[in-house]
């Protein structure tokens, strides 16, 4: 579980970030998960374009997401998700202890 502060760090440093992954109106499928998957082991840090579905769909896709990807959801920004998973041999983010 993610603290306030970094999700502060996470967002900011998500602010540059270009969406890899895109979700369209059919919702999610499991390319779109092997994709994500492969999206956060390279670069840990990533944002999701949502489609422009309601509300309650995206809050579905996004605990879909997290479920099956072992990611943890930091913020959502118009119909941007952005998500993070930290990888081990990588670690390119520098969480905020607190």
């Amino acid at each position: 579980m993610l603290t306030k502060s970094q999700i502060r760090y996470l967002k900011a440093a998500a602010h540059k970030l270009n969406p890899v992954v895109m979700i369209g109106n059919n919702g999610i499928s499991e390319a779109i998960i092997k994709e994500t998957e492969r999206a956060l082991t390279a670069h840990e840090l990533i944002k999701i374009k949502l489609g422009n579905l309601p509300d309650e769909d995206q809050a579905e896709i996004i605990s879909e997401i997290t479920a099956k990807t072992a990611s943890e959801f930091v913020a959502k920004i118009g119909h941007i998700g952005i998500f993070y998973r930290e990888n081990p041999e990588k670690r390119g983010y520098k969480l905020p202890k607190d």
